[in-house]
């Protein structure tokens, strides 16, 4: 076992002057097993004593650093053929073990053993002659040989795609830190991950070792909240709280191990032209070289990336967990307006923002969307009526059967499979005749109301603008000048171009102007689009729209300068509605890539729309299609599916 961290050694001065003057904080170390990195916490878990133990001497040989595997027997005697199936369903089921692990072997158990030293074991200990301080699960571990303390080992991987700002480990104290170790000669940021070993899910902790990344606008303990902009980042202390959303996750047993990168205070950038204070993280779909989407750019590659990533949590005010999803191919929702609290988490604005959580699985989605959205109610059963707006997909879809192997030719599909799986046949729709036919606006039976791009071209600009200025930029900004002697912090083009935007408006008429039109649109949506609610299903209907549908967007190619996000379409619909929003990949499309000149695949998928607080609903429909086959998890890297 190589060592390539430091290891630190208090060393005691005379007197008190020193002494206070140095604060000594141990903070781990890296070492490396077989060409593997692995991260050594400072504290560790357990320890035993070696004075009585007749492996005392052959441990001490074996080296100052060992190596463990842990495995239980579950009280029973254990053998040859245990051992042989503990590896076997390790190395199945962690990434974190190897058979480097097995230096040695410590069995939990007060039985028996039939274990002796060879093949690669050096060691072998169990409870009955060696017992532990302290109960500790089965898994990989390394032993301090001079103290017999037992330490965990956490795997090293390196954030190739750009994704994070910084690995976190917890620090002890109900909080985090950022992790201190890297793996040598690795050029980007390194996230330790703990053994899956360590963990067993159950009803209370249905989500324990879920590893997860956080987007930089969530406050958390011990980590300080960057928000995609580095004045910001270096200005403000360390949180002294979790906020209660990220709470709720560790609650039920999340490991946080990463803070991901926002697109600067969750406003809209692109990669080529507005991320200055940061680099984009990378789309790996495709030739890699793609926009990632925003704002939770970090949080929607990571979760493409890396299959050592089992969650990553974004939020959605205008599209920025739906965006992400689509761009990169992945299972993304803009939950309910309210699902979770957004106490200590950087507003864009209030009335609109929200709370999602990536995954590639639709079924490991719905453990952690039904752990984490407490509040809504569980169905089981789907609604019979799947809305196809015409406006959305273009009135010829069905009337011309989509050209094969096009994006529309695999939503038919989808949505063929679909009305199977729940028989019945898509509604076809207008929201521009519905909503000249029933909208409040309806002044009298001979003049139609203002159309929907008219009513709300501007609400949502300024709404974002006008909270964000009060409740982020403002105090920000005095708060940098007064402690830069009057300098004003670096913003990005996109918020910046936003808040100018914002600071041409009188918040005391706009402002109610804008909420008092997205409330005519979600109560005419939810009552008459969706209409209304179910006791069996939630919501009547299920509206379907196109996400994504397989187009390039290069990030080295040069867009025109960012403005104020004017105007109305179907990404917008659960923004004013307040209903749930769910991004779910359905295929991928055939691109010739401009970047590595040959034949590449882009994501295609489509959201899915029902009534407010049907969540769960959601959730339950996409495990059960998974199920069915009809809706598929995808892998990480270039490509969705095998």
């Amino acid at each position: 076992m190589q060592l390539l961290g430091t290891v630190l050694a208090i060393i005691a001065f005379g007197g008190t002057t020193i002494a206070n003057a140095f604060q000594v904080s141990p903070s781990g170390m890296t070492v490396v097993l077989d060409g593997i990195s692995y991260f050594v916490p400072p504290t560790p878990v357990a320890s035993f004593s070696l004075g009585h133990s007749s492996q005392a001497s052959s441990l001490k040989s074996a080296g100052t650093l060992v190596p463990f595997t842990f495995v239980n027997a579950n009280g029973r005697s254990f053998g040859v053929s245990d051992l042989d199936s503990a590896i076997s369903k390790n190395g199945a089921a962690d990434d974190v073990w190897s058979k480097g692990f097995l230096s040695g072997v410590y069995i939990l158990s007060s039985a028996s053993h039939s274990l002796k030293p060879g093949s690669g074991v050096e060691v072998i200990l169990s409870s009955k002659d060696t017992p532990l301080s302290k109960a500790i699960p089965p898994g990989p571990y390394v032993v301090d040989t001079s103290s017999g303390s037992i330490f965990e080992a956490w795997r090293l991987y390196s954030d190739e795609n750009q994704s994070f700002l910084y690995g976190t480990i917890p620090d002890g104290k109900g909080g985090f830190t950022e992790l201190s170790a890297n793996i040598e000669g690795a050029a980007t940021v390194s996230v330790a991950v703990p053994s899956r070993l360590y963990f067993t899910p159950s009803a209370q902790k249905p989500l324990a070792g879920a590893r997860i990344a956080i987007k930089d606008i969530f406050d958390i303990k011990g980590l300080r909240t960057g928000c995609g902009n580095r004045a910001f980042f270096q200005l403000y202390p360390p949180k002294n709280a979790t906020c209660p959303a990220v709470q709720r996750l560790i609650d039920g047993g999340a490991v946080i191990v990463a803070k991901a990168k926002a697109s600067q205070f969750a406003n809209g950038e692109s990669a080529t032209d507005d991320w200055v204070d940061y680099h984009a993280p990378y789309n790996p779909r495709g030739d890699g070289y793609q926009d990632g989407s925003s704002s939770s750019t970090g949080s929607g590659t990571s979760i493409a990336a890396y299959p050592w990533l089992d969650y990553a949590v974004g939020s959605d005010t205008g599209g920025s967990m739906r965006g992400p999803a689509g761009a990169n191919g992945v299972f993304g929702n803009r939950p309910s307006h309210g699902a979770v609290p957004l106490d200590d988490v950087m507003p864009l604005s209030p009335e609109l923002d929200t709370a999602g959580i990536f995954s590639r699985d639709a079924k490991s989605w719905k453990v952690a969307g039904d752990w984490w959205y407490q509040n809504f109610t569980q169905f089981n059963k789907f609604p019979k009526t799947i809305l196809f707006p015409t406006d959305e997909w273009g009135s010829s879809f069905l009337t011309h059967p989509p050209r094969a192997g096009s994006a529309d030719a695999m939503f038919n599909a989808f949505i063929q499979k679909l009305e199977g799986f729940l028989n019945t046949t898509r509604t076809e729709i207008s929201l521009t005749t519905l909503w000249n036919a029933s909208s409040p606006l309806i002044a009298n039976v001979s003049s139609p109301p203002p159309p929907l791009r008219t009513v709300l071209n501007t609400t949502y600009a300024d709404l974002i603008t006008l909270d964000q200025i009060a409740l982020v930029a403002d105090p920000f900004i005095a708060d940098f000048k007064a402690a830069h002697a009057g300098q004003s912090p670096f913003i990005d083009p996109a918020p910046l171009a936003r808040w100018d935007y914002g600071r041409t408006l009188d918040p005391a008429t706009r402002k109610p102007e804008a909420i008092t039109n997205k409330t005519v649109f979600m109560n005419w949506f939810q009552d008459v689009v969706l209409n209304g609610t179910n006791e069996e299903t939630c919501s009547n209907a299920i509206f379907l729209y196109p996400q994504s549908s397989g187009g390039t967007f290069y990030r080295n190619e040069y867009i025109s300068p960012p403005s104020a996000p004017f105007g109305f379409g179907s990404s917008r619909i659960a923004v004013h509605a307040e209903v749930p929003d769910m991004v779910v990949p359905v295929g991928e499309l055939p691109y010739n890539s401009t970047i590595s000149l040959t034949t590449e695949t882009l994501p295609v998928t489509i959201s899915f729309i029902a009534q407010k607080n049907c969540d769960l609903m959601l959730f339950s429909l996409f495990a059960a299609l998974q199920d069915a086959g009809i809706v598929n998890p995808v892998i990480t890297g270039q490509k969705m599916f095998t």
